[in-house]
């Protein structure tokens, strides 16, 4: 077992839902990512998702795509959040999950980007335009989890088809579309949710829109997690290279915390 294993095992055994928190890595710069995460670890957060910058985000909407940009203008490489995931675990021991294309990972090598990523403390990836068979052939036995996507549109035979290969947790995405802030959830998420479950005994976690406490205690209540991105990187914009950035994060994603644990 893993980190995240131990995580949603955990959290399981005392009736708690998961909160996880995306950023890009980078953003505003490497040095920051550090303090921001240890500002989110305070605040509750239970995993990390990184993002990893890259200059084609087709799955973002404008708010991460902006992120990517200060982060790939900050210098941001593969092998310098490799680094810095080295530096949170000198002090943490949160579960860390690279959120990425496959275009950074392939021009990186995917043996040689598992083994180190594997060897910095990462604890699982996210690539989300590599297909789940090309994934199935390419990724490494053992070391990272494989973390899979499911959309709203994707049929229920499709879903038998793909979850079954996943590890870690299976990453639901809330609505058709890119990612961004959104007034609402969907009303029947629980509905959509039960497919996965009937194909996979893994932990369902809800992201893409969700922006709010209440969305957060909304969707758990029926997901093993909930998944915030795009308003914390928002925040982060709004908060540029402040000397306490870890700090206004922290103040900023505790209320989304606590609507998720209490749910």
């Amino acid at each position: 077992m893993n980190r995240i294993d131990t995580l949603f095992t955990t959290l399981a055994a005392g009736g708690k839902k998961a909160f996880i928190a995306y950023i890009v890595a980078g953003d505003p710069s490497l040095d920051h990512t550090v303090d921001i995460v240890s500002g989110l670890e305070r605040a509750g957060v239970d995993l990390i998702e990184l993002g990893i910058p890259f200059s084609d985000p087709l799955a973002d909407g404008v708010v991460n795509q902006l992120g990517a940009q200060r982060a790939l203008a900050s210098g941001t490489t593969v092998g310098g959040i490799l680094d810095t995931v080295q530096r949170i675990r000198a002090g943490s021991a949160i579960p860390i999950v690279l959120f990425t294309y496959y275009n950074p990972i392939f021009h990186f090598g995917m043996d040689a980007f598992t083994r180190r990523a594997t060897a910095s403390g990462v604890d699982g990836a996210l690539i989300l335009d590599l297909p789940p068979e090309e994934a199935a052939r390419e990724w490494p036995a053992g070391g990272l989890k494989r973390i899979t996507l499911v959309a709203p549109t994707t049929p229920p035979e499709r879903i038998r088809h793909i979850v079954p290969t996943a590890s870690g947790f299976i990453y639901y995405v809330s609505r058709a579309g890119v990612t961004g802030m959104r007034e609402q959830i969907a009303a029947d998420l629980a509905a959509r949710l039960a497919p996965i479950r009937a194909a996979s005994p893994l932990p369902v976690c809800v992201g893409f829109g969700v922006s709010k406490p209440e969305h957060a205690a909304a969707i758990a209540k029926v997901a093993d997690g909930v998944i915030v991105g795009s308003a914390i990187v928002n925040h982060i914009a709004g908060l540029g290279a402040s000397a306490d950035l870890g700090e206004k994060v922290r103040a900023f994603v505790e209320p989304l915390v606590k609507a998720t644990h209490q749910a």
